[in-house]
């Protein structure tokens, strides 16, 4: 093949590559002067964020007692430049501000990002006090556990579960792809996927955590434990008019106080599993269990049967 011919290929390539047509829907034409959302940044702001609120665990390890409030509000300067930046980033790519003139768009947005950045920030002790209960959960919740310092600096569901914290109130405030981003940088880290949009109360954990997947409509009540493999999923996509899938309905289970889920068990659709449930390991569960009920799965000679220890249905 000649240069000539190689370099003709190259070109009808590009120009198909190029069609209009070809770029729907895959095409972000950045604006300049409007900051990008930065995988980069958001990195950055989730260590900013573990040394803040598990200070001298994450970040500077030769923080002491005499020096934490420097420490923290070093870092908080930090993080809210670096946060209202991303969330005025998110606010411009989704095009939220509609302003008639570009520079009036940006400033309405730095405002709104500055607003919401504060707004965050102002959770995070909040945000400490249940991330506290999940430590605490995961450490009387595995006897292989020495201390909760272990719990903080080796387990994967503390990282997963910090960055959806934050995610979570940024998604409260209507920040469009960054509370996304934020909960997929955990799933990349950990094999734990939780949606930001998810409701998740204090005292949760997840032993080993691999695999596990909370969809975006979940509810998860108080002093719940997942196991490794376990998917909080919806069962089915009611469809339009244009047969397309609906948006925002919900469509993922609610589980209450004080529920067990075994691994690789799947519970799919708008279903309520009651107070104090378990769920065994690598059952299906479609329909509702009442509080306080089990269901597992037992081997018998001559079929794999599940059911309900209270002796109710499936």
């Amino acid at each position: 093949m000649s240069s000539q011919d190689i370099t003709s290929m190259l070109t009808d390539t590009i120009d198909e590559l190029s069609e209009e047509k070809s770029l729907k829907g895959l095409f972000h034409e950045h604006r300049d002067g409007d900051p990008l959302p930065s995988g980069r940044d958001l990195e950055e702001i989730i260590d900013l964020s573990r040394s803040i609120l598990f200070p001298g665990f994450y970040g500077d390890f030769n923080v002491k007692q005499s020096t934490i409030k420097y420490h923290i509000g070093v870092n908080m300067e930090r993080l809210h430049k670096l946060l209202t930046r991303q969330i005025m980033a998110g606010l411009l790519f989704n095009q939220d501000c509609h302003c008639a003139q570009p520079l009036e768009e940006q400033q309405l947005c730095r405002s709104n990002a500055e607003i919401i950045a504060m707004t965050v920030l102002g959770r995070y002790p909040e945000i400490r006090r249940a991330l506290s209960s999940d430590v605490e959960a995961a450490f009387e919740g595995d006897p292989a556990a020495k201390n909760e310092g272990e719990v903080i600096c080796c387990y994967p569901v503390i990282k997963a579960l910090t960055n959806y914290r934050i995610a979570h109130e940024l998604f409260r405030e209507d920040v469009p792809l960054i509370p996304r981003m934020m909960t997929e940088l955990a799933h990349s880290e950990t094999g734990i996927d939780i949606h930001p949009a998810a409701t998740i109360g204090h005292h949760f954990t997840i032993d080993h955590g691999t695999g596990v997947v909370i969809g975006a409509t979940c509810v998860i009540g108080d002093n719940v434990k997942l196991y490794q493999g376990v998917t909080l999923g919806a069962k089915s996509f009611p469809l339009d008019e244009n047969g397309k899938p609906i948006k925002g309905i919900p469509r993922h289970p609610i589980i209450g106080n004080n529920v067990i889920i075994y691994a690789n068990a799947t519970v799919l659709g708008r279903i309520h599993i009651g107070d104090g449930c378990i769920v065994g390991a690598n059952v299906w569960v479609t329909r509702d269990m009442r509080a306080g009920t089990k269901k597992y799965r037992t081997e018998k000679p001559d079929k794999l049967d599940i059911f309900f220890e209270d002796g109710g249905g499936i």
